[in-house]
Order: structure tokens, then sequence, then C-alpha cells
């Protein structure tokens, strides 16, 4: 950490779906001299992916949406890719990263609002970007490739899931995931706006630059594809919840197949993009917003934004996981690889834990 400039982190350790070690480190804000701890509140970047993925299957489950039906049926405007304006995009293909739907720099970053929740409405943003006569509309949204054919990243298309949601379950996503997720599991330090949490509780963020450097927290106008703000210790309940089929300390946020399907490599030599390897080095694989890492040995997701790194991995076994959430982003290659090796280290730690309990 202090070679790396890294400012303060929490870590928790879950071995057998259990969470069996959480501590924090270093500060939450350096100027005051508070402490980073396992409760500390602090946004989590592209995790917050895998919420929206357990929404979008909690939705399915109830009969409000369907994984393959094309999007614009829930949709009160049109979404097509110019480039093949007759094939549908399906909430399978947002959720895998294949829809075609692209992030435009320019357009995206003007999601994030500096010292404030995002005033702009999740439904306008995505109309404006995607609806043909939008005021950001444009064939430079889209990939030139059909639908399903071709993965890649998108953060607008993980929002355009959770909007869909929304419109499915007719309420707002971050009141129906509070609802169906975060009080039903107790995660009291969750929340996807900056008005939804204790920002007391609240970790600052900093640039690694020479110094460590605080930056103004932010919302984000497409929060279901990074918003979320939580602590380790919550987070881990959630994972837990999935890791175990739906369920956590007795009480149950999807159905087993829900989780199944969620969490079931969506790729095979049958049904791949042409730019997906499904073996060997540099292989990988997709749930329902839920990656695979170190070619397909690790399951997750991790997280990255102005001021954070955030990792939430298990095996695949799922017997063991681990969480890492650090308030300092690095403006050096080295500094960055510090976060990744604080990673490893607790992974060695989590299969010492799972070995001595063994026993």
């Amino acid at each position: 950490m202090q070679d790396a400039r890294i400012v303060g982190l929490g870590a928790a350790i879950i071995v057998n779906r259990k969470l069996v070690w959480t501590r924090g480190y270093g500060f939450a804000d350096k100027e005051r001299g508070v402490p980073f701890t396992k409760d500390t509140i602090m946004n989590i970047g592209s995790i917050s992916k895998t919420i929206t993925g357990a929404a979008l299957m909690r939705a399915v489950q109830d009969g409000k949406l369907s994984l393959d039906e094309d999007i614009t049926k829930y949709l009160p405007f049109k979404v097509a890719n110019p480039f093949f304006p007759d094939e549908p995009i399906t909430l399978r293909q947002l959720a895998t990263h294949t829809s075609g739907i692209t992030d435009r720099g320019a357009v995206y970053a003007a999601a994030y609002h500096f010292g404030r929740d995002s005033p702009e409405a999740l439904g306008g943003f995505l109309r404006d970007y995607l609806a043909s006569d939008g005021k950001n509309y444009s064939k430079e949204n889209f990939l030139s490739s059909k639908p399903g054919t071709h993965r890649e990243y998108s953060n607008i298309g993980a929002g355009l899931a959770g909007y869909i949601v929304e419109l499915a379950v007719g309420e707002k996503f971050n009141v129906y995931t509070k609802q169906t997720l975060f009080a039903p599991l107790k995660m009291k330090n969750t929340g996807w706006l900056m008005s939804e949490v204790d920002l007391a509780k609240h970790s600052n963020l900093y640039i690694a630059q020479g110094l460590a450097v605080p930056i103004q927290l932010y919302g984000l106008t497409t929060y279901p594809d990074g918003g979320l703000r939580t602590s380790v210790e919550d987070l881990s309940r959630f994972f837990i919840a999935l890791l175990d089929g739906g369920a956590s300390q007795g009480v149950r946020i999807l159905d087993k197949e829900s989780v199944d399907e969620m969490l079931r490599f969506q790729f095979s030599p049958a049904n791949k993009p042409d730019n997906v390897k499904l073996s060997g080095e540099g292989s990988l694989n997709s749930g329902i917003f839920w990656a695979t890492k170190e070619s397909l040995a690790r399951i997750g997701h991790n997280g990255a934004d102005p001021g954070l790194v955030t990792m939430m991995l298990s095996d695949v076994d799922k017997q063991i996981g681990v969480i890492l959430f650090v308030n300092t982003a690095a403006t050096r290659q080295e500094d960055g690889e510090a976060s990744a090796a604080i990673f490893e280290d607790l992974w060695q730690l989590a299969l010492e834990l799972k070995g001595a309990r063994a026993k």
C-alpha cells in the first residue's frame, strides 16, 4: 500500500459460502484520519453489474421479462443496430456484452456528475443515445457486427438492461433492488445514490499521482452499470447468496434455477462470439453480467472507475471467494499492479483458510 500510495482498502474472504475474515486497512479519509473498515461505504464500479444481473434474473423469474425477446418489446422507443436493422437485440446479449451497443467515449463521459447525484434520468439518457431521433444518436453507438456475433464490453448496454428491469417491474431500479436484494439481505450500508447512503461512512476517493490526491465523489446517470455504493461486509452477503444458489443466512433472493442461469457459461462452441476463445490461454466466457478471469479459473466481476479499484471473484467450484475494495486509482502501471498483488495474497490466504477448515 505504501509503495503504491494506496490510501485505504477493505477486504473479505469467503470459504464454503461463509464469511470467515474481513478487515480494513489505511484510511477512508486520510486528511481527517478516518480508518477504512469493513463497514466503510465506497462505490464499486462495474461489480455493480452483478447486482443488475441479479435484478434482471429476479424479473425473469417473476415472469416480467424474457432473456431472449427483442428488447424493443419492453421499451417506449425502438433500439436497433442501424447496420442490421431487422435483427433483434435481446437481454441475454446485453448481459453477455454481445448486443452490438458500444460506449461512445465523449457521450458516456458526460454521464459522470462530480459532486452530486446525476440530475439526468436514466431513461432520458438512453433514449437520447439509442433512439434514432435522439440528440446523441449516431451509427457510431453501434458495432458493424450482427447482434450476438461479437463481444465488446458495453456499460451503456448494462445501463439499458437496468432500465428495462425498471420498466418491467414498475419501480425505479434503485427502489426495486433495495426491496428485492438489499433489504432482505440486511445490506444496510448499500445504495446507488449519494442521497441513499450515510456519507459520513463513505470513503473519499483518491488518484495516486506522486501523492494520493482526493477527488470529488460522483454520481452516474447510467448507474446500473457501475454506480453501486456498498461495504465489503454488505457485498459479502450478496456474493454468498449467489455462490449458495440464491440464499444467504436463511434469506432467499433468487431461485436456484435463476442463479444457475446467471452463473452458467453462456458461450459454447456452437454459440460463441467471433472474437472469443473458449479454451487455453486467454480464454473467457460469460454469465448474465457475470465474468470469467484467469482463463476460466475464476468467476465474478472486477471494477475500475475514477479513484477506485474493486474485485469480487470466486473459484469455479464456489468454495472460496475474495472481495477487495481499494479507494485509490493508480496513474503508473507499477502502482496499478499493487492491487492485483494484494488480491493474490488474499487469494492465498483464502486457500489456507479453506485447508485449515477442512482439517
